[in-house]
């Protein structure tokens, strides 16, 4: 499984010895490598991301500040000079924190807790009528007729179906290569819709049980064509 990834430091070597462990990973793929959070905010915003190596301590925007803005959380390998941001990171589901100088096994270790929580089995084969779902301690079995709309929230995404809400840790790029019959579709960054429970689309919002759903402006016009219309 390949992981994008950007880094974002404004150390330039910090960034260039990054950028040489990430190469030689088989399993990363570099976007981008950024010198500011900021920087980073708009290439998120554009870029399909796994993971971001993100330093804490920036001018104008902080990494932590980074983190709080986002409202789809990639996973974050926090790599700081400062290990009093521990506590504060955790707050919000780092995958990891890695204190500076990083050493090569130290960001092997890290890269593998990130693989790990993709590759975590959340969802059942595509062939199945029913898919089960990993919430908690318990794996639910669930018809995917009854599935209405799903919704990213940082490393978790909430899955709503007729019965209630499930949270599932996983990414949307994963539930999306999972749930690949033409019933379901990306909307938006945040959400993956189920066509056939749609009840109405108006200007850029899609309505599903009282919900007003985003219309991405880059998933738009596949979607209009997906669309049986007279």
């Amino acid at each position: 499984m390949i992981m994008r990834c950007i880094i974002v430091d404004d150390d330039e070597l910090s960034r260039n010895i990054m950028e040489d462990l990430v190469r030689e990973h088989e399993h990363l793929e570099l976007v981008k490598t950024c010198s500011s959070a900021i920087e980073a905010f708009n290439v998120l915003k554009t870029e399909e991301v796994d993971l971001i190596f993100l330093d804490v301590d920036m001018p104008k925007m902080s990494g932590m500040d980074l983190i709080r803005s986002l409202e789809v959380l990639p996973q974050v390998i926090l790599i700081t000079s400062h290990a009093e941001y521990a506590a504060e990171s955790y707050e919000y589901s780092v995958t990891d924190f890695v204190v500076k100088p990083i050493s090569h096994g130290r960001f092997l270790k890290a890269v593998e807790k990130a693989q790990k929580n993709l590759s975590r089995p959340n969802f059942s084969s595509e062939t199945s009528k029913t898919i089960f779902i990993k919430s908690d301690s318990r794996l639910v079995q669930v018809q995917k007729s009854n599935i209405l709309y799903i919704e990213a929230l940082g490393n978790y995404v909430n899955v709503y179906t007729a019965g209630g809400k499930f949270i599932v840790l996983s990414t949307m790029k994963d539930i999306e290569s999972r749930l690949t019959s033409p019933d379901f579709m990306r909307v938006h960054r945040s959400f993956i819709v189920r066509l056939d429970k749609i009840d109405s689309i108006e200007d850029n919002f899609i309505h599903i049980n009282q919900k007003n759903i985003p219309i991405g402006k880059n998933y738009k016009d596949e979607l209009m064509r997906s669309l049986n219309m007279l």
